[in-house]
């Protein structure tokens, strides 16, 4: 992960704190605390549950509002800006990423940090967690694919059964679970999906049919909740937008051990990390990382909406975002 200049992002920081308690002043000169809640256009097609928030971030006295990514605003208004549900952002993340850098360069505090997403953006963000020792799925990483290849990647996986998904994505779009004669059927489709596009390979992990995926959730370094989804019968996609079925579940001490040596490669604090993992013959292996836009599911754990809130109130007090 890229680090800060130390010197002048301590300036910057103390610059963007002073513009802040300027601009964020109504006529009286009280200060008021104001935070967006980052979203898309449109939301109608997707399960979100950041209004469960809003009640705890009014009692804590923050003005809250929730704004597209796409919106024409002046982010100087505002004290902090969630990343929240931007769930399109992969059908243009160059003009995300240009988004969040113009709120980074306003007044505002964006969480997560924008060299976090810059990061995470990109699934090669699994590569570098296994090299610091995080287990992950074997994987090939690839930046393109080339119909004819797809069946030697069966043969270096030692496996019979592959997952194919784009290095930059979310949902599980554009994702592709193959056997040796769908992959010959799908070949042509595939290349022409992947013959610009960076993508990663992994043998499809058959405990996401018999158990399902375990997320494990943590707001400012504290654990929260953690839940379990498993698809729909004949699908192997999660995702609450594809059928699956999600339940709270207390984590074992196993599954804690593997996200806190995920959370220490990671290295620095965040508003909210989401880890999913699967059970291999090898222990949990990290499926995701999820620091830019994770559903944090807080319909399952109904203290979890509070226990952001409170994540929130420290975060910004301890970095100076607000009084």
């Amino acid at each position: 992960m890229p680090l800060i200049e130390k010197v002048s992002g301590i300036f910057f920081r103390y610059v963007k704190l002073k513009m802040s308690q300027f601009t964020n002043s109504d006529v009286k000169g009280r200060k008021m605390k104001k935070c967006v809640i980052l979203s898309m256009d449109d939301t109608s097609s997707f399960a979100v549950y950041d209004h469960l928030l809003l009640p705890y971030l009014e009692k804590a006295g923050w003005q809250v509002e929730t704004l597209s990514w796409k919106a024409d605003v002046d982010w100087n208004h505002y004290h902090l800006v969630m990343i929240r549900s931007p769930w399109d952002y992969q059908l243009d993340s160059n003009h995300f990423l240009q988004v969040l850098n113009r709120i980074d360069n306003s007044s505002a505090h964006l969480d997560n940090p924008l060299e976090v997403v810059r990061w995470n953006i990109k699934k090669t963000y699994l590569r570098d967690l296994e090299q610091k020792g995080v287990v992950i799925l074997p994987t090939l990483w690839k930046e393109n694919i080339v119909g004819r290849e797809v069946q030697s990647f069966f043969d270096k996986l030692e496996t019979d059964e592959i997952v194919i998904k784009p290095c930059i994505g979310a949902g599980a779009f554009d994702t592709y679970r193959l056997t040796r004669e769908k992959a010959e059927t799908l070949s042509l489709e595939i290349e022409n999906k992947f013959d610009d596009r960076q993508a990663m390979v992994q043998p499809f992990a058959s405990n996401i049919l018999s158990e399902g995926e375990f997320s494990i959730f943590y707001f400012d370094d504290l654990y929260s909740h953690t839940i379990l989804k498993t698809p729909k019968q004949g699908d192997f996609r999660v995702q609450e937008e594809w059928g699956g079925h999600l339940q709270l579940v207390e984590p074992e001490t196993e599954l804690i051990s593997a996200a806190e040596t995920v959370l220490r490669n990671i290295g620095q604090s965040l508003l909210y990390v989401r880890l999913d993992f699967v059970r291999t013959s090898k222990g949990f292996a990290l499926m995701e990382a999820e620091l830019i836009e994770p559903s944090l599911y807080f319909n399952l754990d109904e203290g979890s909406p509070e226990r952001f809130v409170e994540a929130v109130e420290r975060r910004t007090k301890r970095l100076g975002i607000v009084n």
